[in-house]
C-alpha cells in the first residue's frame, strides 16, 4: 500500500511539474540548470570584487612579498570588496528560494519573502536602533543587524501564532492576511518613528530601508550563516512535498504528504532565511518575486530544480546589481535596492503581459 502510493504520488508529480518534459530526467535538467546558473554564479562572484571605481591588480592583491598594512590592493579587495560579493551572493540566494517556497505555501504568485511581515518587523527593529542610538554590540556585531533579525523573528511568531490559533493545522489564508496586515502595521510604525526621529537618523534609516551591502569584513556574514545555514537544511526537504502541495492540500495529503508538517518547515526556513538576508542587507525587494519566475519560464515548475537554480541566480543577480550600484555613478554609491528595483520593477511587467 505505501508503496504503490508514492508511485501514485510520484507519478502525480511528474505530471504536474513537467508536462512537456517527460524526455529530459530530473538528474539531465538539475544538471543543465546548475552548470548554467551556478557557472554564471560563480563567474559574477569571481569578477566582482575586481570591479570598483578603484582598480587593483589581481596579481598585487596576492603579492605576499608586500605587506597586508602597506598593500593598498589587498585591502581593498579583503575588506572592501570580496566581503561584499559573498554577502550579496548569501543574501541574493536566501530572498530567492525564500521567495519560491513563500509562492508554493501560499500558492500564490505574487507571494514574496515581504508579504508575511517578516521584512516590515526586521526593519522596525532596525529602525528603533538607530533612532534611539543604542550603542551595543554582541561579538563585535552591531546592534542594528542584531535588533533587525530579532524583529524579523518576532514578527514571524505572530503571523505563525495567529495563522494557528482557531485552527487544527496552518491556514494559508490567515497567514496571508495577517502577514498583509502586520506588514501594514509595522509600515505605520515606522513611518512614525521616521517622524519623531531627527534629521540625522531619518537620513540613517531611510538609507537602510533601500538596502544596501555596505559589509566591511566577514564578521556579519558569519553571524548570518547560523540562521541561513538553518533555513537551507531545511529547504533541501521540501522540493517534493511542495510539488505535490501546488495540488492542493488534500490531493498532497492523499498522496502521503504530511500537509501540517511541510507548511510548518516551509513558512519557518523562508522565514529564518528572509530575516537572516534582511539583517544582513536591509529589504531589498524584487529578488524573490522576479528570479522565481524567471527560472520557471527556463527550467520549468519542478522545485528540484527551481529551488537550487533560483538560489544560483539569485546569488549572480545581486552580485551583478551591487557592482552597478557602485559603479555607475562613482565616486557615489547607489543603494543596491534601487538597481534591483529599476531592473526586476520593468522585467516583471513585462513577464505578466507575457503570460497574458
Amino acid at each position: 500500500m505505501r508503496a504503490s502510493r508514492r508511485l501514485l504520488a510520484s507519478t502525480d508529480e511528474e505530471a504536474v511539474v513537467a508536462p512537456g518534459n517527460r524526455r529530459w530526467s530530473l538528474r539531465r535538467r538539475l544538471t543543465v540548470a546548475l552548470s548554467g546558473f551556478g557557472g554564471l554564479a560563480i563567474i559574477t562572484l569571481t569578477v566582482a570584487p575586481l570591479l570598483g571605481p578603484t582598480p587593483i591588480g589581481l596579481g598585487r592583491v596576492f603579492d605576499t612579498s608586500i605587506p597586508f598594512a602597506d598593500n593598498v590592493d589587498a585591502q581593498i579587495f579583503f575588506i572592501a570588496r570580496l566581503p561584499r560579493a559573498l554577502a550579496g551572493a548569501l543574501v541574493g540566494a536566501s530572498l530567492a528560494v525564500a521567495g519560491v517556497v513563500f509562492q508554493a505555501l501560499l500558492r500564490n504568485p505574487l507571494a514574496t519573502p515581504f508579504t508575511l511581515g517578516v521584512s516590515a518587523g526586521a526593519s522596525l527593529g532596525a529602525m528603533l536602533v538607530i533612532t534611539l542610538g543604542v550603542p551595543v554590540a554582541v561579538s563585535g556585531i552591531p546592534a542594528v543587524p542584531i535588533a533587525s533579525l530579532l524583529g524579523s523573528l518576532g514578527a514571524a511568531g505572530v503571523v505563525y501564532s495567529m495563522a494557528t490559533l482557531r485552527h487544527r493545522g496552518l491556514s494559508t489564508t490567515v497567514l496571508l492576511l495577517a502577514g498583509v496586515t502586520l506588514n501594514s502595521f509595522f509600515s505605520a510604525i515606522i513611518m512614525f518613528v521616521q517622524y519623531s526621529a531627527d534629521f540625522t537618523q531619518t537620513f540613517q534609516t531611510v538609507r537602510w530601508l533601500m538596502g544596501n551591502l555596505d559589509v566591511s569584513g566577514f564578521q556579519p556574514i558569519v553571524a548570518a550563516l547560523p540562521l541561513t545555514g538553518a533555513a537551507f537544511a531545511m529547504f533541501a526537504t521540501l522540493p517534493r512535498a511542495l510539488n505535490l502541495l501546488t495540488l492542493g492540500s488534500d490531493s498532497a495529503a492523499a498522496r502521503g504528504v504530511d500537509v501540517l508538517r511541510t507548511q510548518r518547515v516551509a513558512f519557518l526556513s523562508a522565514s529564518l532565511a528572509t530575516g537572516a538576508a534582511v539583517s544582513l542587507s536591509g529589504p531589498i525587494g524584487f529578488i524573490g518575486i522576479v528570479i522565481p519566475h524567471l527560472v520557471r519560464l527556463i527550467v520549468g515548475a519542478d522545485h528540484r530544480v527551481v529551488m537550487p537554480a533560483s538560489a544560483c541566480l539569485g546569488a549572480a543577480f545581486l552580485v551583478g546589481c551591487d557592482v552597478v550600484a557602485r559603479t555607475i555613478m562613482a565616486p557615489f554609491e547607489l543603494p543596491v535596492g534601487v538597481i534591483t528595483a529599476l531592473t526586476g520593477g520593468p522585467f516583471f511587467l513585462w513577464l505578466l503581459v507575457r503570460r497574458q
